[in-house]
Parts: structure tokens; C-alpha cells; sequence
């Protein structure tokens, strides 16, 4: 806590036009950003009519959310659609209006990770075609996430390349043939900040 004087106070003559002193105070509140987690989720799952359990673990710089429940499709969506919405929304509740942002991870019957072991699968399925027919081939829309794993998994493939076309929500990956020694520097580099 600080305290700051803006202004003196002032006895005046006789007592008489006195003014009180005039002072600034300020303290720093330590939220809980877990608990307004909690509260935003349970929240959110009530209005929506989903029964769903919130369990919260707090990370370096990040606040990773497991929700379970009995219907996790409801959670979870077409392609992770729903929980991509409700962590985006939930970074914005919980980040709104403090200093120090803080990234909120959220999953589902543990999808995240399914679903990138899946991408992975198709990236390195991908790659095989493209370097066996030597054409580009151009994948199904993808979020900025799922690009990401993409790329990754492709970046030190021989004879591949990676980049992105079109724009949101349609942004796609094109799996290209030639000289990966080439792009390597662009490309990686592209790819890194298109996610962030």
C-alpha cells in the first residue's frame, strides 16, 4: 500500500474556510485468477445447461483447465470448435482489465492431445504423397493452433515445405515439394509468428 498527499490541509484564518487535507491511496489486490477461473466456468456450464466438472492447475504463466462431464462432445464441439470458443472466452474474462496476462489451456476428455497426435498423423501422411507424386497438396481449413502442429511436424521433413494461404476462418496449409534447406529459415519463422 502507498499513500500519496495531493494537498495540504489548510487551517484557514480563525478556523474559518479550513480544508482537509487531500490524499491518494493505493494498494495492489491480489487476485485469485483461479478461482475467477472456476467461477466464470461453472457460470458459463449452468447458462448453457451442460453438467461439467472444472479442475484447475495453475502452471507457469498458464492456468490449465481439465472439464469433465457426461456428454464431453457438448464440450468439446465439431473439431474442438466449442473448446476453442470457451477457452478463447475464458482468456478474455480472466485477462481482462489486469496487468499480466496470463494464458488459460483448456481441454476435454483429454482431445488437445488426441487431436494432435492426429494432425501429426496426417502431416506425415501428407508429406509421403507429396514427395512420392512430387505436387503441393493444400489441407482442410485449419484455427492458428492446428497450423501450428502442422508446421512443426513438418519443419525437418526432407524435401518438404510448409506455408499458409487464404484467410480466417478458411486459412489452410499448403504441404509443398522442393528443397526444405531453402525455406527452412523463412518458412519456420513465418510459421512461429503466425501462431502467436
Amino acid at each position: 500500500m502507498s499513500v500519496e498527499i495531493v494537498e495540504q490541509a489548510k487551517t484557514g484564518f480563525l478556523g474559518l474556510k479550513s480544508t482537509p487535507a487531500v490524499v491518494k491511496v493505493l494498494y495492489d489486490v491480489k487476485e485469485d485468477r483461479t478461482a475467477k477461473v472456476e467461477s466464470f466456468l461453472e457460470g458459463l456450464f449452468e447458462r448453457m445447461g451442460v453438467e461439467a466438472g472444472v479442475n484447475v492447475t495453475e502452471g507457469e504463466g498458464s492456468i490449465n483447465v481439465t472439464l469433465t462431464g457426461k456428454d464431453p462432445g457438448a464440450l468439446i464441439g465439431r473439431r474442438g470448435e466449442t473448446l476453442d470458443s470457451i477457452q478463447h472466452l475464458t482468456n478474455y474474462v480472466v485477462n481482462r482489465g489486469v496487468s499480466g496476462r496470463v494464458r488459460i489451456n483448456l481441454d476435454a476428455e483429454n482431445y488437445r492431445q488426441r487431436r494432435n497426435e492426429t494432425l501429426e498423423s496426417l502431416a506425415t501422411r501428407t508429406a509421403g504423397k507429396v514427395v512420392k507424386y512430387r505436387r503441393n497438396m493444400t489441407l482442410d481449413p485449419m484455427n492458428a493452433y492446428e497450423r501450428h502442429i502442422i508446421h512443426s511436424a513438418l519443419q525437418d521433413y526432407e524435401h518438404i515445405s510448409t506455408y499458409s494461404v487464404g484467410s480466417e476462418p478458411n486459412r489452410r496449409v499448403v504441404v509443398a515439394y522442393g528443397n526444405n534447406n531453402e525455406n527452412a529459415g523463412q518458412s519456420g519463422a513465418a510459421n512461429y509468428r503466425e501462431w502467436r
